[in-house]
């Protein structure tokens, strides 16, 4: 009996840590090259109301299925305030293909490139993709791993929720 209390204990402050840090967690500014070569700040492009951080990489089929789907979440959606953010964590053997792969899906937000992962690596998260999608004060309000046909409806889903 005093193990099984002790098991639910740990479980529920387990659970309280977890739901109170998703909550919280604030995506701090940073600088990363875009594929025009430019050094950006998330603060410069995040949108006034909403913005999407997309991490993704050239070699992640989900990502690059995801990834016109979040083009039309942003040209719908970008005169309201969002912004998309996508996130290359391309290595040195594959980075050079992130224009190019970008180019050929016709992507029309930012893309950047974050060769070592060092933004996705200081926030813990590890799923390719993972969508991140920030308030005004670069708050994350959801999180979305991995990507299916149809899970732009959730997306699109939220970020109107959001907007309105």
């Amino acid at each position: 009996m005093k193990h099984t209390y002790q098991k639910y204990i740990i479980f529920c402050l387990t659970l309280l840590c977890f739901c109170s840090n998703a909550n919280a967690q604030v995506i701090d500014d940073f600088y990363l090259e875009s594929t025009d070569s430019e050094l950006l700040s998330l603060d410069e492009i995040k949108g006034s109301k909403l913005t999407i951080i997309d991490f993704w990489a050239t070699w992640c089929k989900p990502c690059t299925k995801a990834m016109p789907k979040l083009n039309d979440i942003y040209s719908k959606y970008k005169d309201q305030g969002l912004s998309v953010v996508g996130i290359s964590c391309d290595g040195p053997r594959s980075i050079s293909k992130v224009a190019s792969v970008a180019n050929s899906l016709e992507i029309d937000y930012t893309i950047l490139k974050d060769i070592n992962c060092e933004v996705m690596n200081a926030y813990q998260y590890q799923a390719f993709p993972t969508l991140l999608l920030l308030d005004e004060h670069n708050e994350v309000v959801w999180l979305h791993e991995g990507y299916v046909s149809g899970d732009e409806k959730t997306i699109e889903q939220e970020v109107a929720d959001r907007l309105d």
